[in-house]
């Protein structure tokens, strides 16, 4: 299967995505307070450090394996276009959807913390659906 250098970078954003945000999420639950601690914030800032120096060397090893394509010069065009509008739109979904699933914990849930993770989790499921929307698509090519 030969991938393009933008298939490869949004794969990069999944596979990323699902593993630093999965051991987030698997060391802070069970959660043992009703509040977000310090130590939970730490941790967070900390897989997002990570996150960002993953997406930097990996896609600096990328555009290194795809120097040809990206020495082509391809620029987007309305397939392109058609493709983030579609995806964007169907992550706005899962994350509206989070968003009012996060309200309604907060009315009825005490403390902070099952609102803060359950609006992050519906953030990283939103991202996740958006890029791999975007890889069926590109796949697909619509």
């Amino acid at each position: 299967m030969n991938l393009s250098f933008r298939e490869k970078s949004l794969g990069l954003l999944v596979l990323s995505l699902i593993v630093i945000f999965g051991f987030y999420f698997a060391s802070v639950l069970p959660a043992q307070f009703t509040n977000v601690m310090p130590s939970h914030i730490m941790s967070f800032i900390g897989m997002l450090i990570l996150l960002i120096v993953i997406q930097i060397i990996g896609n600096t090893l990328i555009a290194i394996a795809s120097r040809r394509e990206l020495a082509a010069k391809v620029l987007s065009d309305e397939r392109d276009a058609l493709i983030n509008l579609t995806s964007s739109r169907l992550g706005s979904y899962v994350l509206s959807f989070g968003v009012s699933c996060s309200l309604c914990i907060a009315l009825f849930v005490p403390g902070n913390f099952a609102f803060v993770h359950t609006l992050l989790a519906f953030w990283v499921l939103s991202q996740v659906v958006e890029t791999v929307s975007q890889l069926i698509l590109y796949r697909r090519g619509v």
